[in-house]
């Protein structure tokens, strides 16, 4: 059972989503700016980063390996250059996250020295083999419980040198790691993607100086890197589009609800979820979109849904956002079927497992499959009262809140803790809109 604290959301009373509100900063964003800002010489600005334990951890370690730190207000300056980068004097700890550690290991092998990283129990047996493989082919020495597969990760890093890769899966995180890690390699690296995921590392590496060149491959990409000093700049984080689905989400489901999500990230690899609730017949806008930036604000109105199929090359877009994509079928008309999402399996907890227990606590038909799950809903049909469990996971314990917000009684979420992981003011934020 998950310990810690619980969040008891009622809805009675008839209250809607009515707001215009600001996700926090994309976490996947906040950690690469981060990294960047670290490697890039000179003093870079950083403007809403992510508050969220899992990149606080990753600002802990950039300091640890040299970079300055000044925090302003809401900005945080970073004195980088890989002149100043060193070994860390102690163990780099990642807390509970994957992306964290996954970059830093690619990261890491650019610095001369021996670096361990290491997380909690969750990050303990998240795999990291997918990491350590492609930088043993650069020559980069990695070593981790069963060889590898699992933290805590030692790299001594200072020699790699490029590769042409393929990852057996897609990642951002995989492909961000190689990438890191060929900034100061010798020779070319390419990676080739035969799903494009999320664009962060490249688009900032290119944007602070990088050497980096992305073309078409089929319905692929590849990215190539060439060796490259990095100039420090301005980064603004925009909101994160994974937090910004819950909104969209429980909006949908909640009636009266009228809310604009600001200034949210929509480029490659991050959109699919909007693409999803307009299959299932969500009343969801784009307004005030920036393409440079690839931003925009999202309206999202209440409404009936009708069931879909979520599979395929879109999976690799919306994967965390499965289980409140999971929230919002079980308040659709028919059965929407989740599949190509294997990888659910392996993240902070079993999301197929969490997720469907987490419906099934509320009342609603939802089954696990191979590869996925199965969810069949009834067009507004309140969810019932009930206790459901976090597991320690920040997504499930937001999911959570988001379906208490369709349920006929009081839905309490234990160890609602978690979401200090990546969103700390969740709460606050439900609380401020509910009206």
């Amino acid at each position: 059972m998950t310990t810690g604290k619980q969040l008891v959301v009622d809805p009675a009373g008839g209250r809607a989503l009515r707001a215009r509100l600001r996700a926090p900063g994309d976490k996947s964003v906040s950690h690469r700016a981060l990294l960047v800002a670290a490697l890039a010489s000179g003093r870079s600005r950083v403007r809403g980063l992510s508050r969220g334990d899992d990149v606080r951890h990753t600002l802990e370690a950039v300091v640890a390996l040299g970079a300055g730190v000044e925090e302003v207000g809401p900005e945080l300056y970073i004195e980088g250059g890989r002149d100043r980068l060193h070994e860390p004097d102690a163990v780099i700890d990642v807390g509970n996250s994957g992306t964290g550690i996954r970059l830093l290991a690619g990261f890491v092998a650019g610095v001369k020295g021996l670096s361990v990283l290491q997380g909690d129990s969750s990050i303990a047996h998240r795999p990291m083999d997918r990491v350590a493989v492609p930088l043993r082919l650069m020559g980069v020495p990695v070593d981790g419980r069963q060889g590898g597969r699992f933290p805590p990760l030692v790299v001594r890093g200072g020699e790699a040198r490029g590769i042409d890769y393929t990852p057996p899966m897609a990642s951002a995180q995989v492909k961000s790691a190689v990438l890191f890690a060929g900034l100061s390699a010798e020779g070319e690296t390419t990676v080739h993607e035969a799903l494009p995921t999320r664009a962060h590392t490249e688009e900032m590496l290119a944007a602070a100086g990088g050497d980096v060149e992305v073309t078409d491959e089929g319905n692929g990409r590849a990215i190539r890197l060439r060796p490259s000093a990095l100039h420090a700049g301005e980064i603004d984080v925009p909101a994160d589009p994974s937090q910004a689905a819950f909104w969209a989400v429980a909006a949908c489901l909640t009636p009266g609800s009228d809310l604009v999500l600001e200034n949210v990230y929509i480029g490659t690899g991050r959109a699919g979820f909007i693409e999803v609730l307009r299959r299932m017949g969500a009343d969801l806008e784009l307004a005030a979109e920036d393409h440079l930036r690839h931003t925009a604000d999202i309206h999202v109105r209440s409404g009936p849904l009708r069931a879909t199929e979520v599979g395929g090359a879109e999976v690799p877009s919306l994967i965390d956002e499965i289980p409140v994509l999971a929230v919002a079928a079980a308040f659709a008309e028919g059965t929407t079927r989740f599949s190509d999402a294997a990888e659910l399996k392996v993240k902070e907890t079993d999301r197929i497992a969490t997720t469907v227990e987490l419906l099934q606590a509320l009342g609603v038909r939802a089954e696990p499959a191979a590869d996925g799950l199965v969810v069949t809903g009834g067009a507004g049909r309140p969810f019932r009262g009930a206790v459901v469990e976090s597991y320690g996971d920040h997504r499930i314990a937001m999911a959570g809140a988001v379906a208490a917000l369709g349920a006929s009684g009081p839905v309490t979420v234990n160890g609602w803790d978690a979401t200090a992981t990546s969103y700390p003011g969740f709460e606050e934020d439900l609380h401020r809109c509910l009206r």
